[in-house]
């Protein structure tokens, strides 16, 4: 049985919450089509906002599926203006996530405190023992959030995850996570 995560987590400044198909034009001008932003993604920079419509509509789909969580990342108050996404995808002992933020809030700890909210709500589920990320080796602002959010890092992993906006081939990655 996959693990579940609330509908709606609240940190003391942002508001994640399932994606709506409103996102789309504010997601794709935010950040989807910024290459600076996807470089480290494993999707491509959105070239039209049909891109960006099509990925969220997935999202849901996951959301509604069960399969994962998805959420958008809002400020407190602006809920409807997302900043960047979380996804959690769920297992039957462990959480996944992977995540992006607009530009203009990076470096503010928005990110850290997202994941340590997703982190904290997966295991404190009697079934969830752990919650782990990897990044590309050469992503140190990724590191730095994981390791402010309480992530310890167990090791590299070699050829792992294909980041299209760097190389064809699978790339070196960091694991992190955090157990109870």
């Amino acid at each position: 049985m996959l693990l579940s995560l609330p509908e709606v987590l609240r940190t003391p400044r942002l508001t994640l919450r399932k994606p709506r198909t409103s996102d789309s034009a504010v997601i794709f001008d935010a950040y989807a089509q910024d290459t600076d932003v996807v470089r480290y993604m494993v999707w491509r920079p959105h070239r039209a906002i049909a891109d960006t419509e099509a990925f969220i509509a997935y999202c849901i789909q996951e959301w509604d599926s069960g399969r994962s969580r998805p959420y958008v990342l809002a400020r407190q108050g602006k809920e409807d203006q997302a900043i960047g996404m979380l996804e959690a995808s769920l297992h039957d002992h462990m959480i996944d996530i992977g995540y992006v933020l607009q530009r203009k809030d990076w470096g503010a700890g928005f990110m850290s405190e997202a994941v340590h909210a997703v982190s904290e709500a997966a295991l404190a589920l009697p079934h969830c023992f752990r919650v782990q990320a990897s990044c590309d080796t050469e992503n140190r602002a990724s590191a730095r959030t994981l390791e402010k959010a309480g992530f310890v890092l167990e090791g590299k992993l070699a050829r792992h995850l294909v980041l299209p906006n760097l190389a064809e081939e699978p790339r070196q990655c960091l694991l992190y996570a955090r157990c109870r």
